[in-house]
């Protein structure tokens, strides 16, 4: 299977998330899945990377032109594809995935686990995503989506569409054994519900 993998490119990310995330790829590797991710040589992307080289796992990196400079790509992939803008990495990023794990990351993390969760939630996919929240990274961001449903932003169905631990092995064991239905976008938008009665 092929896994996406996001994460931090920062290069002076903490050591721990470093070596959490070097043990992912190594297990990604041994549980024979493939890795695709943005490229990076450095930050949890390099880490991913090199444990699913040290893994034997095959290795496809994605970035744009402009990111084609000293140290900033990890050189070691099987497959590299360069892109003309970040768009159409993240498009590729999406459509060369058949599960997606989402590191501790910055703003670029951010931004690709919610566009997948926008599009898993339109019925534009239906593949598995883990939110990996190793010591406790993304614990606001769980707790911002429970706000969220609070405030009727969203539904739990929505919440559901993605699955959260801090343990390897669960975090693979979920994505094998994936098998939820592909529901339309009705089925999280409520849009059948009449709200006129809470304007009045």
């Amino acid at each position: 299977m092929n896994i996406t993998v996001y994460g931090a490119s920062s290069n002076t990310l903490d050591i721990k998330y470093v070596k959490a995330i070097e043990e992912l790829g190594k297990t990604l590797a041994k549980r024979g899945h493939h890795l695709v991710f943005g490229g990076g040589a450095s930050g949890a992307m390099g880490a991913s990377a090199r444990g699913a080289k040290l893994g034997g796992a095959k290795i496809l990196g994605i970035a744009p032109k402009f990111f084609n400079a000293d140290g900033i790509l990890y050189k070691d992939c099987t497959e590299f594809i360069f892109t003309e803008d970040m768009r159409e990495r993240k498009s590729l990023l999406e459509s060369k995935a058949e599960a997606f794990i989402i590191a501790p990351g910055g703003v670029g993390t951010f931004d690709e686990f919610f566009e997948i969760l926008t599009l898993k939630q339109l019925g534009r996919h239906n593949k598995p995503m883990v939110l990996l929240n190793l010591f406790g990274y993304y614990d606001p961001l769980i707790k911002l989506m429970e706000n969220a449903e609070k405030e009727n932003c969203l539904n739990k169905a929505t919440i559901d569409l993605y699955y959260v631990t801090n343990d390897l092995i669960k975090c693979f064991e979920y994505i094998e054994n994936y098998n939820e239905p592909l529901r339309d976008l009705t089925y999280y938008k409520d849009v059948n519900n009449d709200l006129s009665d809470q304007n009045d």
